[in-house]
């Protein structure tokens, strides 16, 4: 195991520019992680761990190709962008995106959701409920982003995510793919009483909703029954109502 002894050091430089940059993240394809817990997810589901910097020890095996790195705990919380460091960080490669072009199965889009603690928290919630994939448009955060990984819990390891086009949802629609806008509003139909599985489900931004190019694509638009008064839901727990009651748990009980 190397010991780290500068902030200097190249490896501390590439993390800390993996928790700060997208176009480094993007450049390298790799992504920056925190934490024993969210280490022992990435080996579990067999993620391409690359280099790992702890001020403590590892309790579990590593894949041989992962690099072993101990620093002291002020390099590690100089390194991590995250308040409330843990005493750990890990590079993991970003895996290949999945064909956007598969029509099985139930997938979410999120069109233009800026926030990446609710991205995060939106792959956490598709995982634990069976969505096929997760697709981002529109100038979606990036789920990479160290918040956004940090949200999933270790479900960036285990759900399908993939960044898409407008031109690719077309050619989607043109094959047949039925989409589900989600908006408030009286020409929206009750949520609950709208068939969800094996679509498409679009959820937009918290200030603007759906873009237009993706509210064209709708077939019907649904809504989430509120209390007089109340105007709309945090993305993501809209996200979680919309994904619980597309799943497979809920056509069961009813």
């Amino acid at each position: 195991m190397e010991k780290i002894t500068s902030r200097r050091n190249p490896l501390c430089a590439h993390l800390k520019k993996l928790g700060e940059s997208r176009k480094y993240r993007e450049a390298c394809g790799e992504f920056l992680c925190d934490g024993l817990k969210l280490l022992e997810e990435a080996v579990n589901n067999g993620a391409a761990v690359t280099d790992v910097l702890t001020s403590s020890r590892v309790p579990f095996p590593l894949p041989i190709e992962a690099r072993m790195h101990y620093a002291d705990r002020g390099i590690i919380d100089s390194l991590s962008p995250l308040k409330n460091a843990q005493d750990t960080l890990f590079a993991c490669k970003i895996p290949e995106s999945d064909a956007c072009d598969c029509l099985i199965g139930t997938h979410i889009l999120l069109d233009g959701l800026q926030d990446p603690g609710n991205v995060g928290t939106i792959i956490r919630t598709a995982s634990a409920f069976g969505i096929t994939r997760v697709l981002l448009t529109g100038g979606c955060a990036d789920p990479y982003n160290p918040k956004a990984v940090r949200s999933t819990m270790g479900a960036i390891f285990r759900q399908s995510v993939c960044f898409t086009e407008m031109s690719e949802l077309r050619k989607l629609k043109e094959r047949g793919a039925r989409f589900i806008g989600t908006a408030p509003g009286e020409g929206s139909r009750d949520i609950s009483e709208t068939s969800l599985r094996g679509s498409i489900i679009a959820i937009g931004s918290e200030g603007r909703g759906l873009s237009e190019g993706v509210a064209a694509l709708c077939d019907v638009t649904a809504r989430i029954p509120m209390a007089p008064g109340c105007e709309s839901l945090n993305a993501a727990t809209a996200a979680a109502i919309i994904i619980y009651l597309a799943s497979e748990w809920w056509t069961m009980e009813n």
